[in-house]
């Protein structure tokens, strides 16, 4: 699932309208999967191929030579195929899923430099779409004095929005009602800078 340079604009035109209410910052994140490891595919791929020359011997009066070059290929496809990214996906528990989607988004916060913010009034709104989760994290200065809990409006039109392919609309919305919340505690302060990017990044 792919986003056009015309929603990023929308997204970044959101941003800096939520911006322009507060001294808070707003980022957003969308990653195609968080799930990275193909450690568990190859594995498997590794034990089809093993078991296919004893398939084989049992069923057929194949020539050895035949089999171990078989046994090659049904690696490399097994592994190709498990590797696919929605295979790879779904092969992987859903709570380890949605731990490695966490991991990802606290990275993120890291990365983009929400947490270097003088006051600690920035926001990350994080979405792993193979995964199917979304997050918005806050940092100290918001989470002290807003509850956690103020944001599930915000990640419920996130879900809502890219469960029906439509990203955009799901980060438009998002970011929207981050800013009203974030305006509520935190306005706009006259010389405020704008210390971080208001694009989406794509990882």
């Amino acid at each position: 699932m792919s986003i056009s340079a015309e929603d990023r604009k929308r997204i970044s035109d959101a941003t800096r309208a939520a911006e322009a209410r507060t001294s808070g910052e707003i980022v957003c994140v969308l990653a195609q999967s968080s799930v990275t490891d193909t450690a568990l595919p190859v594995f498997l791929a590794a034990v089809g191929a093993l078991l296919l020359p004893w398939l084989l011997a049992m069923l057929t009066a194949m020539p050895v030579y035949r089999m171990l070059s078989l046994q090659v290929v049904a690696f490399l496809l097994l592994t190709g195929l498990l590797c696919w990214r929605p295979i790879r996906v779904a092969l992987v528990p859903r709570r380890v899923r949605r731990a490695a989607a966490h991991r990802a988004a606290m990275e993120q916060f890291t990365a983009r430099g929400l947490a270097h913010k003088k006051e600690r009034t920035a926001i990350l709104i994080f979405v792993s779409l193979a995964e199917r989760y979304a997050r918005i994290i806050a940092d100290e200065g918001i989470a002290a004095r807003v509850p956690q809990s103020q944001w599930q409006a915000a990640v419920d039109a996130l879900i809502a929005h890219t469960s029906d392919g439509r990203i955009a609309d799901g980060f438009v919305a998002a970011v929207d009602l981050c800013g009203r919340e974030l305006a509520q505690y935190f306005p706009h302060a006259e010389g405020a800078r704008n210390e971080l990017p208001d694009r989406i990044h794509l990882i």
